[in-house]
């Protein structure tokens, strides 16, 4: 699996890069944004770690531009710690956010998580209801074997992590679904981050599967008890 790291402290990156190759990971290092946005665009890496702050081109701006073209796993890596700046990043489509200093094992293990969760989508191993059938919800129609959703017959593109996420609640419909289990089902237990998460992906999904976000009808909340998803 080939990471591609985008970091202008070359320290830093000189660390990530050690412990990742230990692991058996091949690394690409770019201290510039727009020379890495144009790498991680290349389609030739399998996972990102890109830095928020950035000469030139801000982690924001590259992670936005990545996510509207290319479907790949974004753990984003800063020094900013503040809520709002996960959030802001989680928004535009990154699946994991990890705080300088951090530990390189647990780095390692973020970038294993998602690499291998990743791949077992694409080889199509994740469970679903039926995985030769559409999963028709009216409106909204799932095709598992396709990876594809449609809203009112019109197709939609959903990041890695959004279209985890609904299809693990299409595939558990009218049960109430904790935070805490949503994460452990959807990020999995051998990867690390705040709750937060959930709520970012849950809201960028409602934006893009319901008539009305602020009244879901599929995606509903659940006060002080989680989250359930109706047909």
């Amino acid at each position: 699996m080939k990471v591609l790291i985008i970091e202008d402290d070359t320290a830093i990156a000189e660390v990530e890069r050690d412990f990742l190759e230990i692991d058996g990971f091949e690394v690409i290092h770019e201290t510039d944004g727009r020379k890495g946005m144009e790498r991680a665009l290349s389609g030739d890496v399998d996972i990102i770690l890109l830095d928020i702050m950035l000469p030139g081109i801000s982690g924001y701006e590259i992670c936005k531009e990545i996510r509207g073209k290319i479907d790949i796993p974004i753990v984003m890596v800063t020094a900013r710690i503040e809520d709002m700046d996960k959030v802001r990043g989680l928004g535009l489509g990154a699946d994991d956010y990890i705080s300088k200093p951090f530990s390189p094992t647990e780095l390692v293990a973020r970038v294993k998580a998602h690499t291998n969760r990743y791949r077992r989508l694409k080889t199509g191993s994740v469970p679903v209801p039926n995985k030769t059938g559409e999963i028709d919800l009216g409106r909204l129609k799932i095709i598992p074997a396709a990876r594809r959703v449609y809203v009112a017959d019109k197709e939609i593109t959903l990041a890695n992590k959004e279209y985890e996420l609904l299809l693990f609640f299409a595939s558990n419909p009218e049960i109430v679904l904790s935070k805490e289990r949503l994460y452990d089902k959807v990020w999995g237990e051998d990867t690390f981050g705040d709750l937060n998460t959930i709520t970012v992906h849950i809201n960028r999904l409602r934006e893009k599967i319901e008539q009305d976000p602020s009244k879901p009808q599929h995606i509903q909340t659940v006060w002080g008890a989680g989250y359930r998803f109706m047909k």
